[in-house]
């Protein structure tokens, strides 16, 4: 229940804040963004398997975010888009989390 509460807190707060990102780090936004959402599913699905751990859902949401954004850079900076090698990785994950937590949901509610 903690990513699920952790995610809508965090759409309210960015309604709520009008905070302007430059065109020059909306790479590195978007693929840490993607890496948050990861982490966020990630955190549902253990949850309803019920293997939810605090300690690695938050490092991994964090570090997730940071290596995501730390490729982008360094693949910036080396003129590869290299931020694509995340955005494959993650948008993977992100799809395999959501499947499973379709078939936990289902499994668990409709099918007892």
């Amino acid at each position: 229940m903690l990513p699920i509460i952790a995610l809508l807190l965090g759409i309210a707060l960015g309604h709520l804040t009008k905070i302007h990102i430059p065109a020059a780090l909306a790479p590195y936004m978007s693929v840490a963004l993607l890496a948050a959402l990861d982490s966020v599913l990630g955190g549902v699905r253990a949850n309803l398997e019920g293997k939810f751990d605090d300690l690695i859902f938050f490092s991994g949401f964090f570090s997730n975010a940071l290596l995501a954004g730390a490729l982008a850079f360094l693949g910036d900076q080396l003129g590869v888009n290299l931020y694509m090698a995340a955005i494959f990785a993650f948008g993977v994950r992100l799809f395999q989390n959501l499947a499973l937590i379709r078939r936990l949901i289902v499994d668990k509610w409709f099918r007892q």
